[in-house]
């Protein structure tokens, strides 16, 4: 897939350019040529630029991992979810494996969330009775992990904060309400194809305290102003944040953890990581630094403000939808979409903030597809790729909602 859309970029670009060209544009494959060179430049600053928080939240990360912090969270899920698969026997090691996964999720953790899963596919594939066909259980999985249930999009505020916004975590609350929507949607549509009865106990004890929470959030924003409403954003969103940092400290301290010599390790692996993001980051914003340059995303988004226009909308949301297109299919994809578009309208403007947003409220839906059913050699989805979908519709529109009540 992603070989596909990264080859397209560069054979629409040409065609486009090639138009431009003989419409009397002389000019257009110099700017191709320069946004090459441009994006290659800003791709490594980018990436040099990530190290410092990249290394800070992955040696933090490591002391919550070290400190048990997972393994707590799954725990706590752990009844939830006996009752959301109930093809799966109670006491099954999938359950293991899937809460520690979501848990791995709920803190960022991606690195250990995806081998995690990647087990969870596997010890739920023990219990299929037709291997190449996606189980009720498998499908549920998968669309809670394209859902993309983060509580601290740790990711998202690192590269705000290197594209030189002024409060990188103003999109926390945002992010925070899409992520919501689309995990609340993702498992309300899955369960109604599979018919799972959410009218239980512990199920309604779980989403009712969920759903409490995120109105209690709604209906505390409904009372300010749009200036107030960003103000008290940023230091709630803050404050969250410094206090999870510190709560990490000290769980690890009492569990006796050496939290200093966690730090480094995981320290480490974020210097490794920062290095490692060149060629892609290299890749997917030259492609489409070439796509902007040859003017075929302008016809894209031009086309699409058209139509919002006949339409009577708004029109202020269509240059953060590029990220929005390319969230399904490609990760890195998504990624580059986010960074260019805060390189070109800023990080702190509209466009920048929801893609922003965007980007943090769901995952991509084909590549957890691939890697967990290829895992386990799945070939029948069933209504996997529907669900997911649905999911990311539901993170997208919610996103685009909230950044007009809290920026528009």
């Amino acid at each position: 897939m992603l070989n596909k859309i990264w080859l397209s970029f560069f054979i629409i670009a040409f065609v486009s350019a090639l138009a431009t060209w003989i419409g009397g544009d002389g000019l257009v494959f110099e700017r191709l040529v320069q946004a090459v060179f441009s994006m290659a430049k800003v791709s490594v600053e980018i990436a040099i630029g990530l190290i410092g928080a990249l290394c800070f939240w992955l040696g933090l990360m490591k002391i919550a991992e070290r400190g048990g912090m997972v393994d707590v969270l799954a725990k706590g899920l752990s009844p939830l979810f006996t009752r959301l698969m109930p093809g799966v026997p109670k006491g099954h090691p999938a359950f293991g494996s899937i809460t520690m996964n979501l848990s791995a999720n709920l803190l960022g953790l991606d690195n250990a969330a995806t081998p995690m899963g990647i087990k969870a596919m596997h010890d739920l594939q023990s219990l299929n009775k037709t291997p190449d066909t996606a189980t009720n259980a498998q499908i549920l999985f998968l669309v809670l992990n394209t859902s993309s249930v983060t509580l601290f999009p740790i990711a998202v505020f690192v590269y705000r904060a290197q594209q030189g916004a002024a409060s990188p975590t103003d999109v926390f609350i945002p992010i925070l309400l899409s992520t919501f929507a689309s995990t609340f949607v993702g498992l309300l549509v899955t369960c109604a194809i599979q018919r799972i009865k959410l009218f239980n106990t512990v199920v309604l004890l779980y989403l009712g305290g969920l759903v409490a929470v995120v109105m209690a959030l709604i209906l505390y924003f409904m009372n300010l102003t749009t200036e107030l409403m960003q103000t008290h954003s940023a230091i709630f969103s803050n404050f969250l944040i410094f206090a999870f940092i510190i709560v990490c400290l000290c769980w690890a301290s009492i569990k006796k953890i050496d939290v200093y010599d966690s730090f480094i390790t995981g320290a480490k692996q974020g210097f490794e990581l920062s290095i490692s993001l060149i060629p892609y980051l290299l890749a997917m914003l030259c492609a489409i630094g070439v796509f902007r340059a040859s003017g075929a995303l302008e016809y894209v988004l031009d086309w699409l403000r058209t139509l919002v226009i006949t339409l009577g909308g708004d029109t202020q949301f269509v240059d953060a939808m590029p990220t929005a297109f390319m969230k399904p299919l490609s990760g890195s994809g998504a990624r580059a979409m986010m960074l260019e578009t805060m390189n070109t309208h800023g990080a702190d403007s509209f466009a920048g903030r929801l893609a922003s947003t965007i980007q943090g409220s769901t995952e991509t839906t084909f590549y957890v597809l691939a890697v967990y059913f290829g895992a386990v050699g799945i070939k029948h989805t069933r209504h996997a790729v529907g669900c997911g979908l649905a999911a990311d519709f539901a993170g997208i529109l919610t996103a685009i909602g909230v950044c007009y009540w809290f920026f528009g």
